[in-house]
């Protein structure tokens, strides 16, 4: 009950992030349920907006697949991060966090996918606001991450923003010069 108030209050975070559960199967399946949502509602927005010409139900696949491929491998690479830098345990609970909003984040899209779906199929506004919801919470997630862990970020401020540069804001980039061709 306390993840469906997560962006209103953050009693889960404090109620589960000490016992490491981040891969628990309520995270995972979580994880599974925001992928499978993110590609689905990719897979809208490439039909909404006429990108990439007609699509097919395997272009869903390989939505799904490269968005699954993508966040596990950013996943791994945080881990080794926290390896070489020595603070397994404040990463931990930095990346519990933002998978804790992420996949609450994935109830929005959802919402979205069942309206894109049932109700208003290839509506630009549902897709509009969607994004939108998705983008606030999403931005709720970092802001609650960065008050919490202000103090260990205060301390690490070099590594954490070698952290933001190499593993939040250069997968991005390198998609949109990838996707730009």
């Amino acid at each position: 009950m306390n993840f469906v108030a997560l962006p209103f209050n953050n009693k889960y975070i404090f109620l589960h992030s000490k016992k490491h559960i981040l891969f628990n199967w309520f995270n995972v399946l979580w994880s599974v349920f925001l992928w499978l949502n993110v590609a689905l509602f990719v897979y809208y927005l490439l039909s909404i907006f006429k990108i990439g010409g007609t699509l097919t139900p395997i272009n869903y696949l390989y939505i799904f697949a490269i968005i699954s491929l993508f966040v596990v491998v950013k996943l791994v690479l945080q881990f080794i991060n926290s390896f070489i830098f020595n603070a397994e345990t404040a990463i931990v609970h930095i990346v519990f966090n933002k998978v804790s909003y992420q996949n609450y984040s994935g109830l929005v899209l959802f919402v979205a996918n069942i309206f894109l779906t049932y109700i208003t199929p290839y509506s630009e506004l549902v897709a509009y606001l969607a994004l939108v919801l998705f983008i606030v919470v999403l931005c709720i997630g970092w802001v609650n991450l960065l008050r919490i862990h202000r103090n260990f970020i205060t301390v690490n401020f070099f590594y954490f923003i070698l952290y933001l540069c190499a593993l939040e804001i250069s997968p991005f980039v390198i998609i949109g010069s990838y996707l730009k061709y």
